[in-house]
């Protein structure tokens, strides 16, 4: 049954990429255009460099492909697996893959402005502002809590530092020779691909543990932060072809080689579905509606997402007909990688015997049941679901459990790892927009950018505050990262009203954009206000604050989309009169 399902996603991904992708390419965003592409008419070396399409969908589909496609099914599998698998699909090929592509296209043909950007035109400069300063703190958010995620899973699988850091020596080395010697990329790429899991299969061997430095497990993951912050922080102003681009290269292979091999297992063992169709929650635990949408988030739509488009890919894309090929078929991509760990959650952990579990510890004989016992549960074991069961997928084709279980963790770092260097280059950028729309030209500095970027995501990370829901102490971050699925889908669509309007005004069709968009906006702001009663009820006042400050900017901006729209009504019907 599993495997059955499996297929019939598979085959909806393949139709939606080829039937809707290419008639809202055509008939909205009109990606047949004879377009001169940024990259080409502003390149400069470092962020402006036209990219061959195959390098550039790795770069897109791993910045976009981070941890929380495989977390957000992980425990939304706690609802059961037909209601996670119906938005995965309906999501990414309806709204993930058409805000990914739309928010592509409108920045290629705007001189590769981020959609923040944007707004200020079809919007207005305050709206400019506002969205800027709401990607601003969202960044933030994100990188503290990836740079935790990836030290935390440093030190909980040392096996996976050393394959995951030679990566980053690799990726150099492959840039260099791709950019200044001019090699074909194939030859270079699959000699990497074969060094990385040759160093995955040595990490078995020799892991390094900061542990046997004399560190405890809280002292190591701070060293990991500092280490992962400084690397991102250098990697945002490399070249993008140095690093950036080889690095996701190299990570978009082993993403479709552990798909295909996942996959591969998956058909295989052909397990029977462990989870039942749909749950009942239990008393005390959330309704599906509307937390199942902001849970599985970036495995069916998220606003970073059109960061990520009009951020850094917008900058690299050589011809405007690739753009349906990257940024509506990485989100595809990315929904397959959100099918397989909602498959590994909800029939993979019923082959793994005996295991240990964060939140339940030591567990004799796992399966669904006993994985999602409770909400808490669910929740607190994060994206142990995927390790372990995709890893029993893998033991199905006769890899060893160490081996499976390594190659797992190594993919949920990798991506989590590339996210983690877009998004402080990203931020970069849009500290420099921030500073051109408030007139302070000290921000457009990429020195001065980087550690705008960097400083305030590294005191998240670093800092410990009482949690007003548990009041234990715990990292900023983590206390504020709550209020991030809302907050990641809200930006989702700010985004599709922003395209919305710039199509529109282009007399393009935007109902494929508009139906998404409303859909969105009322989904996660029953989910914000949904929270903040929570928060209210908690005394939570940080987060209070916080998801106020972001109802108000979301109303504001919604308020000033309806009148921008208003406004081009008017003006075509005063055309039309002439």
């Amino acid at each position: 049954m599993a495997a059955v399902a499996s297929a019939v996603v598979l085959v909806c991904f393949a139709l939606g990429y080829r039937l809707y992708g290419r008639w809202i390419g055509r008939r909205v965003f009109g990606d047949d255009e004879e377009v001169e592409t940024p990259a080409t008419t502003m390149e400069d070396g470092r962020d402006y460099v036209p990219t061959d399409k195959h390098i550039l969908f790795g770069h897109h589909f791993t910045s976009i492909a981070g941890a929380a496609p495989i977390i957000g099914p992980c425990v939304a599998a706690y609802w059961g697996w037909l209601p996670a698998l119906i938005w995965v699909v309906v999501g990414a090929i309806f709204m993930g893959a058409v805000h990914d592509f739309g928010a592509l296209v409108a920045s290629v043909k705007n001189r590769g402005r981020s959609i923040a950007d944007l707004a200020g035109q079809v919007i207005s400069p305050r709206a400019r502002v506002l969205f800027l300063c709401f990607v601003l703190v969202l960044v933030w958010l994100v990188l503290a809590v990836f740079a935790m995620a990836i030290a935390g899973l440093f030190v909980s699988q040392p096996s996976a530092v050393l394959p995951i850091n030679i990566e980053i020596v690799v990726a150099v080395a492959m840039g260099w020779l791709l950019t200044k010697k001019k090699v074909k990329a194939l030859i270079p790429s699959l000699v990497a691909l074969g060094l990385l899991y040759l160093f995955v299969w040595l990490g078995t061997l020799c892991p390094l543990d900061l542990r046997d430095a004399g560190l405890d497990a809280r002292e190591a993951q701070r060293a990991w932060i500092v280490m992962l912050f400084a690397y991102s922080a250098v990697a945002s102003v490399l070249p993008v072809w140095l690093l950036l681009q080889p690095r996701d290269y190299i990570n978009s292979h082993q993403l479709f080689v552990g798909l295909g091999l996942l996959f591969l297992g998956l058909f295989v063992a052909h397990p029977e579905l462990d989870a039942p169709a749909v749950r009942v929650p239990e008393e005390g635990a959330p309704a599906l509606f509307p937390l199942l949408f902001v849970t599985i988030a970036c495995g069916a739509i998220s606003g970073f997402h059109g960061l990520v488009s009009s951020g850094t890919t917008s900058k690299q894309l050589r011809s405007l007909k690739e753009a349906r090929y990257i940024g509506y078929g990485a989100m595809l991509g990315e929904g397959s990688l959100a099918l397989a760990a909602t498959m590994a959650a909800v029939a993979g952990i019923g082959l793994v015997a005996a295991c240990e579990l964060p939140a339940q510890g030591p567990v004799a004989d796992l399966s669904w049941a006993a994985y999602y016992d409770s909400w808490a549960h669910a929740g607190a074991n994060k994206a142990s679901a995927f390790v372990l069961g995709g890893g029993a997928f893998l033991e199905a084709i006769g890899l060893p459990t160490g081996l499976a279980r390594t190659l797992m963790a190594v993919l949920v770092i990798s991506f989590a790892a590339t996210t983690l260097d877009t998004a402080t280059r990203i931020q970069r950028l849009i500290c420099g927009e921030l500073g051109s729309a408030l007139s302070l030209p000290a921000l457009e500095r990429p020195s001065v950018g980087t550690a705008v970027a960097v400083l305030p995501a590294l005191g998240l990370a670093l800092v410990d505050v009482t949690d007003p829901a548990t009041g234990a102490s715990r990292e900023a971050g983590w206390v504020l990262w709550p209020i991030f699925g809302a907050s990641n889908q809200l930006l989702a669509a700010l985004t599709l009203m922003v395209l919305a309007l710039f199509f529109g005004a282009r007399r393009r069709p935007v109902l494929p954009l508009v139906i998404p968009m409303l859909f969105t906006t009322g989904v996660a702001l029953v989910a914000l206000v949904a929270k903040l009663r929570q928060f209210l009820e908690q005394e939570n006042w940080p987060l209070t604050v916080v998801a106020v400050l972001m109802l108000a900017m979301t109303v504001w901006m919604l308020f000033e989309g309806a009148a921008a729209a208003r406004r081009a009504r008017q003006a075509r019907g005063a055309r039309s009169v002439d």
